[in-house]
């Protein structure tokens, strides 16, 4: 049950119909996991907590840059040299004390997979590269767990849910046939990215993971969201 405390932060939400009382308990007592605590990761990260998530892990290996601080919301000068994780586990907690945090000062390997995602009901996958991609989605699919996608490149992102419904759900690989030799696209350090665009793409994340969570219809399953921050489009493919 919500204690008075709750029912008075997260009055907003419980006044909408969609969630009430038992969709909030719902979130209360959700695990989500964000694989990443950078540029995607930092807004997801913020609106979980702000919406309530029971339990939040954040799995990540990284150290605070200055050259991160335009777009990774949740840091500030005082967090450059920190550990990503760490530093985002004692914001989330002021910002929201009644969110446990857990922290894995880790990146995701095909050896620590499994150990960290096994105890989440999803994952948000807020990474850089394909090899981690390739990975959650064969680990979630053995664990038969959805996870959300999120990519930016420029000023392009995209966003799908896959594996959802379990084992049934499209996959990462449905859209992006895994090769022999792996070619990542050039990253943010090298191709740039405006900081809003994945403020943009990060907030969608948290918004599919809080409507998996809730039940909701309209996941966005089975499709791939692209938005295009010069023309502010939005375009959505069925796969």
């Amino acid at each position: 049950m919500l204690t008075p405390e709750e029912y008075k932060r997260y009055s907003k939400q419980v006044a909408l119909p969609q969630i009430g009382l038992g969709g909030q308990q719902k979130l209360k007592t959700a695990k989500v996991l964000v694989v990443g605590a950078g540029g995607l990761g930092c807004p997801a990260l913020l609106y979980l907590a702000g919406a309530g998530i029971g339990t939040i892990g954040v799995a990540d290996g990284d150290v605070i840059e200055v050259s991160n601080l335009p777009r990774q919301v949740l840091y500030g000068n005082e967090s450059i040299g920190k550990k990503k994780a760490a530093e985002a586990r004692r914001v989330l907690a002021a910002i929201n004390p009644m969110v446990k945090v857990i922290v894995y000062e880790e990146f995701l390997t095909a050896q620590n997979a499994g150990r960290i995602m096994q105890d989440f009901d999803v994952v948000i996958d807020a990474t850089d590269n394909l090899e981690t991609r390739y990975l959650l989605d064969e680990v979630c699919v053995a664990l038969q767990k959805p996870w959300i996608f999120g990519g930016v490149y420029q000023y392009e992102g995209q966003l799908s849910v896959f594996n959802y419904p379990a084992n049934k759900g499209a996959g990462y690989k449905d859209i992006y046939p895994k090769k022999e030799h792996l070619e990542t696209p050039e990253d943010c350090n090298l191709a740039g990215v405006l900081g809003v665009l994945p403020g943009i793409i990060g907030c969608m994340q948290a918004a599919e993971c809080i409507k998996i969570i809730l039940g909701m219809n309209d996941v966005m399953s089975g499709k791939l969201v692209v938005f295009n921050l010069q023309s502010m489009q939005t375009l959505v493919f069925e796969i």
